[in-house]
């Protein structure tokens, strides 16, 4: 068992709300953390694929609401969407007799569903918690490149054998592409989302040029801006938008796009060791993007993401806007030992003026690149932000 970071912010989120949703991608660790935390009190856990489970809930509203006194679990709900409604009447109901926290568990597979049903039905009484992939805050430090290598869905990265590990990825990438994604959008044919995928894989980190990848589909590009619109709301793929600012400088539109696990990355462009991942192309982008999903992922709730372009070449990969007194964050990313920014960071400095500056490098150590600005490892910085 791995301690997941996330699991505090859960109890903390139920603690104050009637209903939690936890949501992440397939494989992720959801059920496992949910069945975690109601070993710790009383509850009942329904899986929402098994028809047993679901026929319980033929009467939710009779069923669920003799549970006052439990923790329900109700995984994978988006495949009985009907019952946001009823979960609506049965916490206004339990709000009235004095029951009104820690009622509900409710367990999803993408944002995109749940939030568009919840939000509609369950406005005021729930709140949301995204759990992300395994980050290198919650591997032993030697680990780090495993983690890199195989990303960070449990099984995966446990798995014996860095074959056996591909050989996970590729199935959780067929199970999305001809189960899930069915399910949760319209149909689209697996071949093609997959191409898409894989392209997206192959252009980590790049700036999102949609005719161009529709040109290579054989498709429009807004069905391929759709395609992306879906593997995002499935939380597969992070589009990173530019920081738009008053600073005199013609700025870069276009997001960028990442697919958020390395491991599925890594996977997509059938690279299955560290060997072959050193010598490919995608190695420089794979390691920004894999240091990009954990900073922001301990960055504090509401940190705002972004990065920094210029047209004359000012650049800075990632800008956290934490918010308070805490300010901007610019951060660099380079996959070296040593932390040599290129002269277009330090004209991105010059233009935002951050409260802070850093230079992420593979390496250990810490210092001064100039004023205001550090050199840091990943794991040094993960722990800066966790205590924001």
């Amino acid at each position: 068992m791995i301690p997941r970071i996330i699991h505090a912010k859960v109890e903390a989120a139920l603690a104050r709300q009637a209903a939690v949703a936890l949501i992440g991608p397939r494989q992720v660790g959801k059920t496992t953390l949910a069945q975690e935390i109601a070993a710790t009190r009383p509850s009942i856990y329904l899986d929402l694929e098994a028809t047993a489970d679901k026929d319980k809930l033929a009467d939710p509203v009779l069923f669920l609401g003799k549970q006052t006194d439990k923790l329900v679990v109700l995984d994978e709900i988006h495949r009985v969407p009907a019952l946001f409604e009823a979960l609506r009447g049965i916490i206004d109901a339990g709000r009235r007799a004095g029951h009104r926290t820690g009622r509900f568990l409710i367990l999803g597979s993408a944002s995109m569903d749940l939030l568009r049903q919840s939000g509609e039905t369950l406005a005021g009484r729930i709140a949301y918690v995204e759990l992300p992939p395994l980050t290198a805050s919650e591997v032993k430090a030697d680990d780090l490149t495993r983690l890199w290598l195989r990303g960070g869905f449990p099984d995966s990265f446990l798995a014996p054998t860095d074959s056996d590990s591909l050989d996970l990825r590729d199935s959780f990438i067929r199970t999305y592409l001809e189960r899930d994604v069915p399910m949760f959008g319209p149909r689209i044919p697996a071949e093609t989302l997959r191409r898409l995928w894989t392209m997206l894989a192959h252009n980590q980190g790049a700036l999102l040029n949609a005719s161009r990848l529709a040109s290579g589909l054989s498709v429009s590009a807004p069905t391929v801006t759709n395609y992306i619109d879906l593997l995002v709301d499935l939380l597969l793929v992070r589009r990173l938008t530019p920081f738009h600012a008053n600073v005199g400088k013609r700025l870069v539109k276009s997001p960028k796009t990442y697919v958020r696990d390395s491991g599925l990355t890594h996977a997509l462009l059938n690279i299955a060791t560290y060997e072959d991942l050193l010598g490919h192309p995608v190695s420089g982008p794979s390691w920004e993007g894999f240091a990009i999903e954990n900073l922001i992922t301990a960055a504090p709730s509401r940190t705002m993401a972004s990065f920094y372009r210029t047209a004359a070449g000012a650049e800075i990969d990632l800008l956290l806007e934490t918010g308070g007194q805490h300010g901007i964050w610019a951060i660099e990313i380079k996959r070296s030992l040593s932390a040599k920014p290129e002269r277009g960071f330090y004209q991105a400095i010059e233009d935002i003026q951050p409260g802070r500056a850093f230079v992420v490098h593979a390496g250990n150590d810490r210092y001064p690149l100039a004023e205001n600005i550090e050199a840091i490892s990943l794991r040094e910085l993960l722990e800066e932000l966790q205590a924001l």
